[in-house]
């Protein structure tokens, strides 16, 4: 059946408007998110802390007079007290490390000790090994003329990491105040969610989608970025309380550990060998050498209290989201990385797991 010249021409102009509209669409979308991506980062951590915090803000807000400002200004206020004791500890350290280096150099009290022999033995490296050492215990002076270079590059690229944790900090502020604001709203917010989960899924499946991802934000935020965050406390307090040196870097080192899924032992077990080496076996050696085994192994009590509430989500995949995070966006990535890609594991199983139901001849389907 050939169509008249009248109904192309009626197609073709249909298929025009469709096409221009479409078009401005994309330009206005593309817009918007060039305009919205700075602020990408700082928004998705701050929805995030909202959910996350959400459920103690309703516990709270009905023991202060069905008070949505006071329990979410509650909240922000406790959070930031806590949130400058690892922040105090961290620049005290960093500013007591640089403080004595230079009084080690004013000083010239610095010594490298000469290498054995036994050094030059080693495979591979040994002699190259035994002549660096050398070198820098008879003339150190020469040695750093010679590696100034290559030390500056690595300074500052390691004063650049210190910028990043401090803008991630910064910004970590930012999104808990943030979070504050959305928590003040959080009926509404919680009826929009799923409202758009409604309009993409369509009205069965949306309240559900809205609902996993809630459960799966919760989960991994407490059972991850918590348990790290709690058991950087607990061994940040016990190296201050021993007056280990850097304990405050050292605190940090263990949060990265425990948001990248791995033991926090990794850094007790080092510093407990340096305090049984400088302060031998003496009773707070050994209480605090329990303390921190304790401390850096409390994730496996933590862990099904907290991660066990929420969704199941394999721990490979929090290892690539916190190491992804952290690549793409830096020190805040490394919280919202395993979060977003809980969330989108989940949609896409729940996706390959519940194919959408066949339409029925005469039924419109649903999108």
């Amino acid at each position: 059946m050939s169509l008249t010249p009248l109904t192309e021409r009626m197609l073709s102009r249909g298929l025009l408007d469709v096409l221009i509209r479409a078009g401005l669409i994309a330009v206005l979308v593309i817009f918007c998110f060039q305009i919205f991506n700075p602020f990408l980062d700082l928004m998705l951590w701050s929805v995030i802390l909202a959910i996350t915090l959400y459920p103690l803000h309703r516990l709270l807000k009905a023991k202060l007079g069905d008070s949505d400002g006071r329990a979410a200004t509650l909240i922000v206020v406790v959070a930031l007290i806590i949130l400058m004791v690892p922040a105090y500890l961290l620049a005290d350290s960093i500013a007591e490390s640089v403080d004595h280096a230079l009084t080690v150099v004013k000083e010239g009290s610095f010594h490298i000790p000469p290498p054995t022999e036994k050094v030059a033995t080693l495979p591979l490296v040994g002699p190259t090994l035994h002549d660096f050492w050398l070198q820098a215990s008879t003339d150190l002076t020469s040695l750093l003329r010679k590696v100034l270079p290559h030390l500056k590059g690595i300074s500052l690229n390691l004063l650049g990491k210190l910028a990043g944790v401090g803008v991630g900090f910064l910004m970590f502020v930012a999104a808990l105040i943030i979070a504050g604001v959305i928590m003040a709203y959080g009926d509404n917010g919680s009826r929009s969610a799923v409202q758009i989960a409604t309009r993409i899924s369509g009205p069965v499946r949306g309240p559900n989608i809205a609902v996993l991802c809630t459960a799966t934000i919760r989960a991994v935020a407490q059972g991850v970025v918590g348990i790290a965050f709690i058991q950087m406390l607990l061994v940040g307090v016990g190296f201050v309380a021993m007056g280990i040196p850097g304990a405050g870097l050292l605190a940090l080192a263990a949060l990265l550990l425990g948001i990248m899924q791995l033991p926090v032992v990794l850094i007790s077990l080092p510093v407990i060998a340096y305090v049984f080496a400088t302060e031998g076996t003496t009773a707070a050696s050994i209480i605090f050498a329990i303390y921190s085994l304790v401390a850096g192994m409390s994730d496996n009590v933590l862990k099904p209290l907290l991660l066990g509430r929420g969704v199941d989500v394999p721990m490979p995949v929090i290892l690539i989201g916190a190491l992804g995070g952290m690549v793409t966006s830096g020190f805040i990535g490394l919280f919202i990385g395993p979060v977003v890609l809980a969330v989108g594991y989940q949609l896409f199983w729940q996706w390959v797991e519940n194919p959408q139901e066949e339409v029925q001849p005469g039924q419109p389907p649903q999108t």
